[in-house]
């Protein structure tokens, strides 16, 4: 890993990720609990990638611990949160709720975590699951990797 990044034990990992989310306005951080928290009953046996970068917190839904075999991710600035599709620009999207114009990931804006009970985000998860190279394992539980911590960040929180 770059001097930059280090890994985290797996003990520290999950306490370390919760010292994230604290650098958030608190609206903000109840969103990321809450997301992450729906994300881990969809994906009970994923790896959450979780780099604490320059510009964003992101915690990556892999099916196995390399980055590249993820599928979604959650992306909180300090003016609100995310889901990405990292292969959302080939996913179907009839009710254009897809933001982003890159060549492969797209967004959606995600002002709670019931959001992600619409049927429309629904169906967008569920072809980015069958679309997956990799697919998630039946059984077992997943676990939290620190990937990467920026040494500089910007605000986490909105500054008035």
């Amino acid at each position: 890993m770059s001097p930059k990044s280090a890994p985290a034990a797996p003990a520290s990992a999950e306490a370390q990720l919760k010292g994230f989310v604290a650098k958030f306005d608190p609206k903000v951080q109840r969103v990321i609990r809450a997301v992450r928290r729906a994300l881990r009953r969809r994906f009970p046996t994923a790896c959450e990638l979780v780099y604490d970068n320059y510009n964003f917190f992101v915690i990556g839904y892999s099916p196995t611990e390399r980055p590249s075999d993820a599928i979604v991710s959650i992306a909180a600035g300090a003016n609100g949160v995310g889901l990405c599709f990292i292969h959302g620009a080939s996913l179907p999207d009839p009710h254009r709720m897809l933001l982003g114009g890159g060549k492969q990931t797209r967004f959606i804006r995600l002002e709670s975590a019931s959001v992600l009970e619409r049927p429309e985000v629904e169906a967008l998860l569920a072809a980015a699951t069958a679309g997956a190279r990799t697919r998630f394992a039946t059984a077992g539980r997943g676990h939290v990797i620190i990937r990467s911590v920026s040494r500089t960040q910007r605000p986490r929180r909105v500054v008035a």
